[in-house]
């Protein structure tokens, strides 16, 4: 691991393959780290296609900096995502996210098209569901164990508890917020999830999917999945017309089975486990 400032916050990041080779940026969901089973095994497979893989952990996650100073994590993991890749000096990148990590990969690509060669999502969360349940994971529980108990019950949350577990700075500066005003930004960050009739991404307006003019893959979405919903990929398929569509290189049940072995703490088992199977798709995306 390594660790680089990015706009004033601490990133951890990795890189894998050789250098000079066609950069690839691989952002996860959650608040999972780049040591949830899955991450780094796909970026050491594309390495040993060619790859230059990253892979980092997001603000609020892993070994990297606490940061609340945005009006939304999405769009603030999107910004350090790119300027990660501007400090390391890794030009047009090809972005790569499942779950979170494919809304974080959208938002960034949108915002910076000209820092981003081409643009690769699966797991695209959405829907009534899947929007609503984020709140809870990412401000609610946090939210209400502040009301209870201050700070401390914040550590506990699942939300929070690997971060600070992991992480001795991040722990003392989640302490050192004032419960009110942490109360205060998940709030405001609650709202980011609302579903909207007008775009299927939190955070992408339809202007927005208008400036991702670079190549397109979108895996589709399980038809069991419902945190990440058949409808939302077709829609987000839809709002960009240039896009190529593909079924993942898993089974349709593939969350679920994911999030049945993680909840019943069977060894090695992760959200992201299946995702090197994904190498062979993106080092052929990104062959040219």
């Amino acid at each position: 691991m390594a660790r680089i400032e990015v706009d004033g916050i601490g990133i951890e990041y990795e890189l894998h393959g050789p250098e000079g080779a066609s950069p690839i940026a691989i952002t996860p969901g959650g608040r999972f780290s780049m040591e949830s089973p899955g991450v780094r095994g796909l970026a050491e497979a594309l390495a040993a296609r060619g790859r230059r893989a990253l892979i980092w952990d997001r603000p609020n996650c892993g070994l990297s900096d606490v940061c609340l100073d945005a009006d939304n994590e999405s769009e603030l993991h999107a910004r350090a995502l790119i300027g990660l890749g501007r400090e390391l000096g890794l030009g047009p990148m090809t972005l790569a996210g499942g779950s979170a990590g494919s809304r974080v990969t959208l938002i960034a690509a949108s915002r910076f098209p000209e820092a981003v060669s081409k643009v690769a999502v699966w797991w695209i969360t959405g829907g009534p569901i899947g929007l609503m349940g984020l709140v809870g994971v990412y401000c609610g529980d946090g939210a209400a164990a502040a009301t209870r108990s201050g700070m401390t019950a914040v550590l506990e949350t699942m939300a929070w508890a690997e971060q600070a577990e992991r992480n001795p700075a991040a722990r003392e500066a989640l302490l050192a917020m004032d419960p009110q005003e942490f109360i205060a930004k998940m709030q405001q960050w609650a709202t980011f999830y609302i579903p909207s009739p007008d775009t299927p991404v939190p955070g992408m307006t339809p202007a927005d999917f208008e400036r991702l003019t670079m190549p397109v893959l979108i895996l589709r979405n399980g038809m069991s999945d419902v945190h990440h919903t058949r409808p939302t990929t077709d829609s987000t398929h839809k709002m960009i017309p240039h896009s190529r569509m593909i079924d993942p290189p898993w089974p349709d049940d593939e969350w679920n089975r994911r999030g049945e072995a993680t909840m019943a703490g069977l060894e090695g088992a992760g959200l992201f486990s299946g995702w090197p199977a994904l190498a062979p798709v993106l080092a052929d995306y990104t062959a040219s």
